[in-house]
């Protein structure tokens, strides 16, 4: 029989499908010797019935009348080896996924085969048999619809009892390998979407509600795994932590998107559920608790991962209870959430104990997995208050969040930022909870006082005109105070609304105070400020109305700084880029202040970027890190001023407001040397009029002549080795240039003769944003900065050399000065900034004034 089945034939053949049946039904025992026919004749009459069904109904027709299906199950009871479990499976899930016949599809899953198949006891230990399993169950699943969903549950008295696909497949939910994980997830949304009220109903019955609860322990276990990473990056960061890090946010967003795709399946109670798990099992005692301000790194690691969890939630699963529920949270004292985090409520467990993914119990339910846990401690908040603190137990949520925003340190600020943006933009909630917490825009504030004043409302007409008008409450707004009296119930907390919401006038005059006070901090680095710029002029798009005479002082203050700090670069190491790059972050400021989005994600307060904002902070003798303190110094001075601008109601110019290159001075070195503004390149030929004959060595022991000479052309600058021609000594041929700015020229006090030279890199990396990955993080290693001594003939030739790079420097910084002139005077900048466009960029001085 063996040997027959090896002969040649035709394989697409009702007579070929009908041999191999015949010879299958002849088995009475599967072991070594005849396995591998089994499983060719199990491939063979998959691909067969995968034919027929396009091509040939006679095919199905001859499987249906055999009942093949019941052949397969007959031989994986004779299976004496794993191999056959393995191919009957994989024949199985091919046969379903590529069936495109309703009839065939009804038949496959009549009889109870396909159920006997799901409730078989294979041996997972494994892993390849699981993961054929889980598919097997995933192309089952893809063919779901209310009509073939009925052949795979038992029902009784029109209720359905079993639903062996549903149950088997979230067995392994919360399965270590993620894959696993991906497949059970599209099964039950596979069935979530199908629609049928009674298998709806059965889902969200005891026993099966444990898996919505479930999901959210494991989605809690993820958060504190991450918060362990961030921690341990805080104290040892590198790439190795970033990508850890990344690889578990990437998976707790899966997570939220999966919660997602169940709430918009729209089967009733569900939403609930998973609004209640969040809540009791993860905001409540664990994501408010850790906003408490403590001088700990582990403490402020928890703090930044609330902050990213908490956007992330808001961002990614819309449920309007959720988003409400949150934000009334807010208003309620960080004492009530420090003691709930203790105790247990309505049943939920909130101890902080919590399994880790791979602890989980064996049947999958990790609510019951919680006697073997990790702890964290949340502090009591007496013990770590102090005058200085940004937290206190008697603050409201709400004023926590801007306590860090004045007074925490860059990634508490940005991630505190990034709360306030995530609710701005999150459309399920109210605009009365937004107006409550004071970072209502100000246009909708308007639109809805119109509103009001239309439909006759008795004070709307009033708020509309009066100038008091984004200071007052609506009068409907009774949104917050449903949800105030929803968390208390819920949570069981002894607070009385009344006792801890302040007046409706307070909230954003708070708000604007701690968003003027940001601008006023000098620890805080540019992206994080650019941040609150967006943020502020979401809350006051076209005016200063709501800046008090305080505000704009301030401002005005903080401004000056900056300008002070950029004018200290005019004469730094990076003077030729300095323009270059204003201009760039000019227009990059402008479309992230103008965008509808913030210009950082949430996640990245997670990957905090180092700030170089002194000198102390400048490595000695890295020309790099000076630009990366120069680049950021530009962008906190481009957002102060365009924020400047903005206080006046102003449009913002396209461009920064400086003035056009000048005239290159008579008689300057570029002229007599022949050079125009694209600069000496090798090669060049130059005049060697002003040149100085020296020597230098670029490899040990071989000496090369050249000629040196220093030049400037408006705010470029070069130091140049030029070879002399042989035939006309007074010209030369520019064999090296090296940037002027930066070279930091000095006479060696040994020996007077040689000038020795710094060589900085003629480019930032950061005008190249190839260089950079999604972080913000540099891919290669910082420049490391060239040295050149050159040696002259005698020591006044030496000073001779030494004047003039300093003379070309200043001839360098003197221009930058120049063009930068009406940008760095504010009453100038404002001024001009109410012209047109053109007027301000054609507006010149002579080229020599400074």
């Amino acid at each position: 029989m063996w040997f027959s089945f090896w002969r040649s034939r035709d394989r697409f053949t009702l007579d070929h499908l009908r041999y191999l049946t015949d010879q299958l039904t002849k088995v009475q025992i599967v072991n070594e010797v005849n396995k591998d026919f089994v499983i060719e004749a199990l491939r063979s009459i998959a691909e067969l019935i995968t034919y027929g069904d396009q091509h040939d109904p006679s095919f199905f027709e001859f499987f249906m009348e055999k009942q093949v299906v019941g052949e397969f199950v007959r031989v994986l009871k004779l299976s004496r080896t794993i191999s056959i479990p393995l191919q009957l499976l994989q024949t199985v899930s091919i046969m379903i996924q590529n069936l495109r016949s309703e009839h065939a599809i009804y038949y496959m899953f009549s009889n109870e085969h396909m159920n006997y198949l799901i409730t078989y006891s294979f041996d997972f230990c494994n892993e390849e048999l699981l993961s054929y399993y889980i598919s097997f169950l995933r192309a089952i699943s893809g063919k779901l619809n209310k009509n073939t969903i009925s052949l795979l549950v038992k029902t009784q008295n029109d209720e359905v009892v079993s639903f062996p696909l549903y149950v088997e497949a979230i067995r392994f939910a919360f399965h270590e390998e993620n894959m696993i994980r991906t497949a059970v997830r599209t099964v039950t949304l596979n069935v979530y979407h199908v629609g049928d009220d009674s298998v709806n109903k059965y889902i969200t019955r005891a026993p099966h509600t444990d898996y919505f609860s479930n999901l959210v322990s494991f989605f809690r276990n993820q958060c504190m795994d991450l918060n362990r990473l961030v921690s341990e990056s805080m104290k040892n960061p590198g790439p190795d932590s970033t990508s850890a890090i990344i690889a578990a946010v990437d998976e707790i967003e899966d997570n939220l998107y999966y919660f997602s795709d169940v709430i918009s399946a729209g089967i009733p109670d569900v939403g609930r559920l998973i609004t209640d798990s969040i809540l009791m099992l993860l905001i409540f005692p664990i994501l408010l608790p850790s906003l408490i301000i403590v001088d700990t790194n582990d403490m402020q690691s928890g703090v930044v991962t609330s902050l990213y969890l908490l956007c992330c939630i808001l961002r990614i699963v819309k449920i309007k209870d959720l988003a409400n529920t949150i934000v009334a949270a807010l208003f309620y004292p960080l004492e009530a959430f420090t003691k709930f985090s203790r105790g247990k409520v309505n049943g939920y467990i909130s101890d902080l104990c919590f399994t880790s993914a791979s602890q989980e119990s064996d049947d999958g339910n990790i609510a019951k997995g919680n006697a073997e846990c990790l702890t964290v401690n949340v502090p009591d908040p007496e013990s770590v208050m102090s005058e200085d603190n940004c937290s206190s137990s008697n603050l409201a949520l709400r004023e926590v969040l801007l306590a860090y925003v004045t007074k925490g340190v860059d990634v508490q600020v940005l991630g505190s930022l990034s709360v306030l943006a995530t609710l701005l933009q999150t459309k399920e909630l109210d605009e009365s909870m937004l107006d409550r917490l004071g970072i209502l825009p100000q246009r909708k504030q308007h639109k809805k006082q119109l509103l009001q004043a239309l439909v006759g409302e008795t004070s709307g007409e009033e708020q509309l005109f009066s100038s008091e008008n984004s200071l007052m409450r609506d009068p409907s707004g009774c949104e917050l105070d449903f949800y105030l009296e929803k968390i208390k119930e819920q949570c069981r907390l002894s607070f009385l609304s009344s006792d801890f919401v302040t007046s409706p006038r307070v909230p954003r005059f708070q708000v604007l105070d701690a968003l003027v006070s940001l601008f006023c901090r000098s620890n805080i680095s540019s992206e994080t400020l650019w941040d609150g710029g967006w943020l502020l002029r979401q809350l006051l798009p076209y005016s200063e109305a709501e800046f008090n005479s305080h505000h704009l002082e301030l401002l005005q203050v903080s401004y000056k700084n900056s300008a002070t700090a950029l004018v200290k670069e005019v004469g730094g190491f990076w003077p030729d880029l300095l323009i270059t790059i204003l201009c760039t972050e000019w227009r990059k400021c402008k479309r992230a202040m103008e965008s509808s989005y913030p210009p950082k994600e949430p996640k990245c307060i997670l990957f905090p970027s180092q700030m170089l904002s002194s000198e102390e902070d400048i490595p000695e003798g890295s020309s790099f890190a000076a630009g990366e303190r120069m680049h950021e110094l530009v962008k906190v001075f481009v957002v102060q001023h365009q924020l400047q601008i903005f206080t006046l109601g102003r449009p913002l110019p396209e461009k920064p407001l400086i003035y056009p290159p000048g005239d290159l001075p008579a008689n300057s070195r570029a002229q007599t040397a022949g050079l125009d503004i694209s600069g000496p390149k090798p090669g060049t030929e130059v005049s060697l009029v002003n040149a100085m004959p020296c020597r230098i060595a670029f490899e040990r022991g071989k000496e090369r002549h050249f000629c040196f000479l220093a030049i400037s052309v408006g705010t470029s600058g070069w130091l140049v080795l030029a070879e002399e021609l042989p035939l006309t000594k007074t010209h030369g041929v520019v064999r090296v240039a090296a940037p002027l700015s930066g070279c930091n020229p000095r006479i060696d006090d040994k020996h007077p003769r040689w000038l020795h030279l710094r060589i900085r890199p003629s480019s930032l990396p950061v005008l190249d944003p190839a260089k950079f990955n999604a972080h913000g993080k540099l891919k290669t290693k910082a420049f490391v900065d060239g040295r050149w001594t050159l040696a002259f003939r005698d020591e006044e030739s030496c000073k001779s050399a030494l004047s003039m790079i300093v003379e070309e420097i200043n001839f360098l910084s003197e221009e930058v000065h120049r063009r930068l002139k009406p940008l760095l005077n504010l009453e100038t900048a404002l001024d001009l900034s109410g012209l047109p466009e053109e007027d301000s960029s054609s507006h010149t001085t002579p080229p020599n004034s400074v």
